[in-house]
């Protein structure tokens, strides 16, 4: 990776950094791995639920989060997602992927927290929709938000309007919610 340090302490900034936050031992190719275990493949071993990350604000520009922030609180899933909001430059893109909340997946795992992270989550990530219908304290990211849904393995034989409505009907039909994130520039 060619990352070199800035005059903040502790930056890391790249011209083409990518970021697969999470990554555990399972880097995604082309992208720094970040982990909060040393595991091989790790570039960057980093608690993000401590911050400020070691990353210059507008500086990330993609990143890819896969089955990592359903092991984080609320209030550390907000912190997290004003960091990454922080650290990516303008119009970047973040995937951030995890298990759907209508699936056994969601709450097999003791390590998942409550609640299970829903599709709604895209709408809070947005300053103006919070202005206008939740304004909760502490969110400072404003991401233009979409969501998709992958489906379990049996639905795939199946023609589009039958697994959509498996995934809106019955439970371990949604796999996982793919939410792609854009950081919106600020007027």
């Amino acid at each position: 990776m060619n990352a070199v340090a800035s005059d903040t302490p502790d930056a890391i900034v790249s011209a083409s950094l990518k970021l697969d936050i999470g990554c555990g031992k399972n880097k995604r190719p082309g992208f720094a791995g970040v982990d909060a275990i040393d595991f091989p493949g790790v570039d960057h071993v980093l608690d993000v639920r401590k911050t400020p990350w070691p990353f210059v604000a507008d500086s990330v520009q993609e990143v890819y989060c896969s089955h990592f922030v359903e092991h984080l609180t609320g209030a550390e899933r907000v912190g997290f997602f004003n960091e990454l909001y922080r650290v990516m430059a303008w119009e970047a893109t973040a995937r951030v992927i995890v298990p759907s909340w209508t699936n056994d997946c969601a709450y097999g795992d003791p390590t998942h927290q409550w609640p299970p992270v829903s599709g709604w989550m895209v709408f809070y990530l947005e300053k103006s929709w919070r202005d206008r219908n939740a304004p909760h304290v502490g969110y400072t990211c404003d991401f233009d938000g979409r969501t998709a849904t992958s489906s379990e393995q049996w639905l795939n034989t199946q023609n589009q309007d039958v697994k959509t409505f498996a995934v809106q009907h019955y439970v371990n039909s949604a796999s996982e919610l793919i939410f792609t994130l854009v950081k919106r520039k600020r007027t």
